[in-house]
């Protein structure tokens, strides 16, 4: 049987584009004659959430659960009707299909503001007459970054646009306090992630995936995923690679990391990924892979019996950006 992969970037890294690891490997599996899809949640988070149809689900569960909000968060509730009227258009603005819209927006009027617009007195010294597109970009940042507050202060207190959770994945020296996290109830941006991870795997109907954690910051929903995946699709296989397990998880010693993952892969990826592919297609043994951990009868297991050299450059193929939200 040949494996079915799905290469997945969780939240949150950069946002103006998908960031490439996951191309990489398609673009090498694509070599190998290997099924593959990708898809880089972050993203695609954000604009399910930053939508009117998002904002609207957001500010009726704040206005079903009536917390008490700072005045910075009950202005921005106060204003969600502009809010939601104005969101779709600001988004298409940042994509640059809307560039127009930069001459509303450095009018003044447009945009509803909260705290984070004290930060607008020298606008004009900084971007003159000639910056309004940049200056509007600016603008639209701060109307986000407003709303990204409200979501910190009523919803998901891990929530950043660039990175999720990341105090978890930096001060994880034990698994103890993500794993506790683990445990929680999912927040509104986790609901938003599964819905969508559901999406992708109903689409792409894997047998592996395998997730690319780059930074400290996209480790919780990758946890959280994973988790996900273990509960509703217990036939997958899950693998971890990417920047943070290089660096991090280099003495990887806890199985309960492996009621998440099925095996955590190290350094360049094209030789382990592929190796974990035929060991799954039953064409290698287990000891066989290549710098890959794997939970034996209770034990972390490091298994680097692979006589497979890395690939060059030249031999690893061509990134492959296909499957991306790029419009």
């Amino acid at each position: 049987m040949s494996q079915k992969v799905l290469l997945i970037t969780p939240p949150f890294t950069q946002l103006n584009t998908p960031y490439p690891a996951t191309a990489y490997l398609k673009g090498f599996l694509k070599t190998q004659n290997i099924d593959s899809f990708q898809c880089d949640l972050g993203i695609e988070v954000i604009l399910k959430l930053f939508s009117s149809e998002g904002l609207t689900l957001l500010f009726s569960q704040l206005t079903t659960r009536n917390p008490q909000l700072s005045a910075n968060s009950q202005r921005i509730y106060n204003l969600r009707e502009t809010y939601i009227q104005t969101i779709d258009q600001v988004i298409t603005f940042l994509q640059e299909k809307n560039v127009t819209l930069a001459h509303v927006i450095c009018e003044g009027n447009y945009l509803p503001e909260a705290s984070r617009f004290a930060q607008t007195e020298d606008l004009e010294w900084a971007f003159g007459s000639m910056g309004n597109r940049d200056k509007a970009k600016h603008l639209a940042t701060l109307y986000l970054e407003d709303l990204s507050d409200l979501i910190v202060e009523a919803f998901d207190p891990h929530f950043g646009f660039s990175r999720y959770a990341e105090r978890l994945g930096r001060s994880a020296a034990t698994f103890d306090e993500l794993n506790a996290e683990l445990q929680k109830p999912n927040s509104f941006v986790d609901h938003i992630l599964l819905k969508l991870l559901q999406e992708k795997i109903e689409l792409s109907n894997p047998t592996l995936v395998a997730f690319s954690v780059p930074f400290p910051g996209n480790l919780y929903s990758a946890f959280k995923c994973a988790q996900y995946l273990k509960k509703q699709y217990p036939e997958l296989k899950i693998a971890m690679g990417g920047g943070f397990p290089n660096t991090e998880l280099r003495s990887l010693s806890d199985p309960r990391v492996f009621d998440y993952f099925d095996f955590i892969l190290l350094d360049d990826g094209e030789a382990p990924i592929l190796n974990l592919i035929e060991y799954l297609d039953g064409k290698r043994e287990k000891a066989d892979l290549k710098r890959t951990f794997a939970l034996e009868n209770g034990n972390v297991i490091y298994h680097n019996g692979s006589r497979q050299n890395d690939f060059s450059q030249f031999e690893s193929g061509t990134p492959d950006y296909s499957d991306f939200l790029l419009d």
